[in-house]
């Protein structure tokens, strides 16, 4: 089942898709849903793809492909239910976009130093979608130096794929304390997380395990030459 806001958005997308080829982006589709933000966008793109109604295509930015639709109420008909449809197969093929950028949300400067406040701005970044794989994603201003030697700079915009957890030298994106985050190594050292610099002037941070929390896994960096 989706709920009348996914539906709405499937069915918006399956449009574009069928009139051009083109799905829309992501503010076109924040305003024809009526959204403040596009971070509603995001979160309705990723329950559609969990859901198996769409999926974005590697290496082809901002690119959406619709694999089934669910039912649409006929005219004059009521819904089963006010914001759930029945799913069905599609009945033909759809056509795949082509564009080369997704907008994803920039949130804000990360230390690659000493832990800072992150996530205190909503702004988007146009990313080419070859530097990002499956799953959501969202984009940080990288603050410091401590990350030079893994090839991360101060002002860099790191590509970070939403997660939870992380293996054994991810470069992670940690909350610590529930208010700092940083860019860093993640690393286990017996009971305790230690987050490790790629910079031989800095020393490891370690914490307890209950201290540190993944909030996601780098996945591309961005830079801007001036």
């Amino acid at each position: 089942m989706l709920t009348s806001k996914q539906h709405e958005l499937l069915c918006f997308i399956h449009d574009r898709l069928d009139e051009g080829g083109i799905s829309p982006s992501f503010e076109e589709m924040k305003e024809a849903l009526g959204l403040k933000s596009k971070s509603g966008i995001h979160r309705l793109i990723s329950a559609l793809e969990e859901r198996g109604f769409i999926r974005r295509l590697p290496n082809r930015a901002r690119a959406l492909e619709v694999m089934k639709m669910p039912e649409r109420a006929e005219e004059g008909q009521h819904a089963k239910a006010s914001n759930v449809v029945a799913l069905h197969p599609p009945v033909r093929e759809v056509p795949i976009a082509a564009n080369d950028v997704v907008e994803v949300p920039l949130h804000g400067r990360i230390a690659a130093g000493m832990p800072i406040e992150a996530f205190e701005e909503d702004r988007s970044l146009s990313v080419p979608t070859a530097l990002l794989g499956a799953g959501d994603h969202y984009a940080l201003e990288v603050s410091g130096d401590s990350m030079i030697e893994a090839g991360i700079f101060d002002g860099d915009y790191a590509l970070i794929q939403r997660a939870d957890t992380a293996r054994e030298g991810d470069i992670v994106v940690a909350l610590v304390d529930n208010q700092d985050a940083t860019l860093k190594y993640f690393r286990r050292e017996g009971a305790m997380i230690r987050l490790d610099p790629a910079n031989s002037s800095y020393e490891p941070q370690r914490y307890a395990a209950d201290q540190v929390c993944v909030q996601g896994r780098l996945a591309g960096l961005l830079r801007r030459y001036h």
